[in-house]
């Protein structure tokens, strides 16, 4: 889950990373072979504990590229939004002393913000960010179409699979059934969890209704979601209003679902690719560390699932990272293959062992395994970017 205080959005998954000039240094214009866009721009960001400074607040339509650099103490993320709190684009988990990168496309022109967020909390460290140009399409045709089509086609079964274990979920729950709702809570996530860098785009902080950990919370801000619903299993048992936040969580997905389903959905290929990389992000911030079910120790079903939607989104493009850098693809399954066969150690029955049974030394294999992967994926959105 990611934390988004009072944003959230439309249009998707993110992340990786760049370099750059003074202002949004325009390359030259380079169409690229089916996606139709110019080459990206390039902006460095400079990011610590109290600052995040551009070198260019201007850029054009188009794809646009940001180096970030954390000079600071905590781990940051780097967003940039549309009008409406619209994730255009984020990359997170930047730990101090690392360089990221993010390509993200800005098809219209108009003012939008970029945001360093120290700690990954609150709103962030703001700034405007002007794109000026004609308005661009991106992947309207040959493999970059294919991979939008693709992926969108997953995300739509994702969340059609998601309605109904959701439901069953919270139908156990409001039938006093706590047994079945601990053995449903893992397994009705999953489809989320495959899919929450889609999820975390939309706005009306639909990720954190859906998904905020107790951990996450802001003085006054109301919880509510699977986290919530997973505290009251575990630890306090159903309390007053347990049931009216199952109905919620109900209803929240089922809003999910109705924005996939929208004719204006479109998610691009550098989203995806971005996207891939978030999921391994999600594992590497939270799921490793045990933070994200810590009331039931699920953590491997959901990092199971991260896993999983990464490598479903790597797919999606890879017939175009296949084109331009075949030997990349090749290295990407080695590290997926990898990952899941230390996954497998940790099989029992239909799922995982509990995660408190995960010794720190085991957990630190994984966390080096994932590592591995994600130095690998975090390659794919720049392969595939518009040349």
């Amino acid at each position: 889950m990611k934390v988004h205080p009072s944003v959230a959005v439309l249009a998707a998954a993110t992340a990786a990373f760049a370099l750059a000039g003074c202002q949004a240094k325009e390359e030259a214009p380079a169409a690229s072979e089916e996606g139709g866009s110019t080459a990206p721009a390039q902006v460095t960001v400079e990011a610590s504990d109290d600052a995040c400074e551009l070198s260019g607040t201007e850029g054009k339509t188009g794809a646009n590229t940001f180096v970030i650099t954390n000079n600071g103490t905590k781990v940051t993320e780097f967003y940039v939004y549309g009008e409406g709190e619209r994730v255009m684009g984020e990359v997170e988990n930047i730990s101090p002393g690392l360089q990221r990168k993010l390509i993200v496309q800005l098809t219209q022109p108009g003012t939008y913000q970029t945001a360093c967020k120290p700690g990954m909390v609150g709103d962030g460290i703001r700034s405007d960010f002007t794109v000026t140009g004609d308005a661009v399409q991106v992947d309207t045709e040959g493999k970059f179409k294919e991979a939008a089509d693709s992926y969108k086609r997953y995300v739509n079964s994702q969340v059609e699979a998601l309605v109904p274990a959701v439901e069953a979920f919270v139908a156990a729950i409001k039938s006093g059934d706590i047994e079945a709702a601990k053995a449903q809570y893992p397994t009705s996530r999953v489809y989320y969890e495959r899919i929450e860098p889609v999820a975390e785009s939309f706005p009306d902080d639909l990720d954190p209704r859906i998904d905020l950990r107790e951990a996450d919370l802001e003085p006054g801000q109301k919880w509510t979601g699977f986290h919530r619903l997973e505290k009251d299993l575990w630890v306090t048992g159903p309390q007053a209003d347990t049931n009216a936040i199952a109905d919620q969580l109900v209803a929240d997905v089922k809003e999910l679902q109705a924005g996939v389903s929208a004719p204006d959905f479109s998610v691009d290929s550098t989203q995806i690719a971005g996207g891939a990389q978030g999921l391994l992000d999600e594992i590497a911030t939270s799921k490793i560390s045990g933070e994200e079910d810590i009331f039931s120790h699920t953590d491997l079903w959901d990092f199971n699932a991260n896993l999983q939607g990464s490598q479903t989104a790597v797919a999606s493009v890879r017939p175009i990272l296949d084109e331009r850098n075949p030997d990349l693809g090749t290295r990407v399954d080695q590290r997926f293959e990898e990952v899941e066969a230390l996954l497998e150690r940790y099989r029992e029955g239909d799922g995982f062992v509990s995660y408190d049974k995960v010794t720190e030394p085991e957990r630190q294999e994984l966390s080096r395994a994932i590592d591995a992967l994600s130095k690998e994926v975090s390659q794919v959105q720049g392969v595939i970017a518009p040349q």
